[in-house]
């Protein structure tokens, strides 16, 4: 059985997500508004990412790599997310 704390760590991990996500998403729009090669790359970099990390997520999904529970599931999968996010938003940060 889950402790009421680790629901509440549950919902600051998503905030947190939710917030990171938010900058890597300012910094995207403001490079694809460049509307050069650079925009046009980092477009088909966010699609494919986006992609893969949602087939990562099925793949372990699937082969119960999330948890047996309905709470680590959902920890594990703000944790998949969040790692995408934070390597996005370093090589966003330093203009890649």
């Amino acid at each position: 059985m889950m402790r009421p704390t680790d629901w509440m760590s549950l919902a600051f991990d998503s905030w947190r997500l939710g917030s990171e996500a938010s900058e890597v998403i300012a910094l995207r729009m403001a490079k694809i508004a460049a509307g050069d090669a650079a925009a046009m790359a980092e477009a088909q970099r966010m699609v494919t990412e986006k992609m893969e990390a949602a087939a990562a997520l099925h793949w372990s999904a699937m082969t119960g790599g999330l948890g047996s529970t309905p709470a680590r599931q959902a920890k594990a999968t703000i944790g998949h997310y969040r790692k995408a996010v934070a390597k996005n938003r370093a090589r966003l940060r330093r203009g890649r």
